[in-house]
């Protein structure tokens, strides 16, 4: 439920055009030499026209976008549409909360329309970081507003666009196994209007901070 609204053409960007080259150099190495397994066998290739930019990418997203840090979103499995729309809002700048203009505004600047649809084919097609199971009451009570909202807060259940496994549909993204402090992070995002999306907003407004930890630790458990 986090991360559907600006691939529906509502939401802003995820920069990286404002830090300074030498410090985004030295933060690549860094997560880079910290960086996250192989690609494991069944890891899809790198299609050589996009090679160049997937290592690049590999630098904050992890080698197959199996990102390992929190800050940078776990592209692996995500929904090729919803790649293909947050990626082209970086680059036009339509997507625009913080974290979009530090990191992404600048790194999608050059990219054509079918270098983006190549790197979104890329990554769908990558085998997905697998669920870190949970038992914690967090995530039973996150369980619970994922499959059945909060229908006295007018909090729809995230399962009806993001799919029952949070597998996610087209422009809807894929919330499965990904870093829970990112859930948290775009669900603030959405309430506050810092990432525009007319539905996420709707859906996330009247969340509490204690609801969107909960939603976040069960997503990364699927």
């Amino acid at each position: 439920m986090t991360e559907q609204s600006s691939a529906q053409g509502g939401g802003r960007a995820d920069p990286l055009g404002g830090m300074p080259a030498l410090a985004l150099f030295l933060t690549a190495l860094g997560l880079a030499g910290c960086g996250g397994a192989g690609q494991g066998p069944q890891a899809v290739a790198v299609p050589p026209d996009v090679a160049g930019t997937v290592h690049v990418c590999s630098s904050c997203h992890g080698p197959g976008g199996r990102s390992i840090s929190s800050t940078f979103p776990r592209l692996a499995g995500q929904q090729k549409d919803y790649l293909i729309a947050q990626l082209t809002a970086f680059r036009d700048h339509k997507r625009a909360d913080p974290h979009a203009q530090t990191y992404m505004w600048g790194m999608a600047a050059r990219l054509s329309d079918p270098t983006i649809v190549a790197l979104a084919a890329y990554y769908a097609a990558q085998p997905p970081v697998p669920g870190t199971p949970d038992n914690s009451p967090e995530a039973a009570a996150g369980r619970e507003i994922y499959t059945q909202g909060i229908p006295a807060a007018n909090v729809p259940a995230c399962m009806v666009c993001h799919g029952g496994k949070g597998e996610g549909n087209s422009a809807f993204p894929r919330l499965a196994g990904q870093h829970s402090a990112y859930i948290e992070r775009q669900l603030e995002a959405f309430a506050s209007n810092a990432r525009a999306n007319e539905i996420m907003h709707a859906n996330s407004k009247n969340l509490t901070a204690e609801q969107i930890r909960d939603i976040a630790a069960y997503v990364r458990s699927l």
